[in-house]
């Protein structure tokens, strides 16, 4: 059978490995790709559970390697001739307050999770085009509507996701390719533990008040965390529809939260955040 074909990054684990996954159960051709492989263990363990392994190809890819990304999509269109499905999962979450924060952090923040999706997009698209067929799928976050604090790098990527996904969308339509946004809301993946971790703030900093409270925050987010299953079965499920929405708030609350944060006063907001964090 012609299986249809779906490139996804960010593989290793979380949300990447769970669509992986559960898109190869629903009839696709996977190329799973991950900027180390040394890490594609977990990964390759739920392939075997699943029976998959004649339908998953792990390959390394880093985002940020552009050079790399037009190697990789032209090795994989001379194999199987399209790709149908991009997913531009790969990203990570960097935690720093703004002042402190390195001006090469901010950078490599956006390398990864805004100009690496970007890059590897416009090396699809001439292909789906050509086909006058295929879907986008982007990753983007609760955090692409609401910048949390201590999480402004992560926040402005997601941000950045957003804009180009919705005009992408408009320029892209009258070539029958659909570009969907996932929003995930808090899940049970290393995404928020990590970045959190990464706060350096030293006791004479004027934010060191302020961490404490944010692993109190993280804390409270792991102890509510969401099965991640959900978001990955909701990507499937863009991609099987076809004429998906452009965005997929996913989560309990999600889209409450994103609504009320467009209607309400920004005052009310930051005497919410400022009652748990900021005092």
């Amino acid at each position: 059978m012609d299986r249809p074909i779906c490139f996804i990054t960010g593989t290793s684990s979380g949300f990447g490995l769970l669509t992986t996954i559960e898109i190869a159960k629903e009839g696709y051709t996977v190329i799973a790709t991950m900027r180390n492989l040394q890490k594609k263990t977990l990964l390759v363990e739920e392939i075997e559970r699943a029976g998959l392994s004649e339908f998953i190809h792990i390959i390394q890819l880093d985002v940020t390697n552009h050079n790399s990304i037009k190697e990789v999509i032209q090795t994989t269109i001379e194999k199987y001739d399209r790709i149908d499905v991009l997913i531009n999962n790969a990203g990570y979450a960097f935690g720093s307050f703004i002042e402190e924060m390195k001006m090469e952090e901010l950078r490599e923040q956006f390398e990864t999770n805004f100009f690496g999706l970007v890059a590897l997009t416009k090396e699809v698209i001439p292909h789906m085009r050509q086909s006058r067929n295929g879907t986008i799928v982007n990753m983007s976050s609760i955090s692409g509507h609401f910048g949390f604090p201590a999480l402004g790098a992560y926040a402005s990527s997601k941000f950045a996701v957003e804009g180009f996904s919705e005009s992408l969308r408009f320029e892209l339509l009258p070539f029958g390719i659909k570009v969907v946004l996932i929003e995930p809301g808090s899940y049970r993946t290393d995404i928020w533990t990590k970045g959190f971790s990464g706060i350096k703030v030293n006791e004479t900093s004027p934010y060191a008040a302020y961490k404490s409270k944010m692993f109190q925050v993280v804390e409270h987010i792991e102890e509510n965390a969401q099965n991640p299953l959900e978001v990955a079965e909701t990507i499937v499920q863009a991609v099987k529809n076809p004429n998906p929405p452009l965005r997929y708030p996913v989560g309990r609350a999600i889209k409450t939260q994103i609504k009320w944060k467009n209607i309400i006063p920004w005052k009310w907001l930051e005497k919410q955040v400022s009652k748990k964090i900021l005092k």
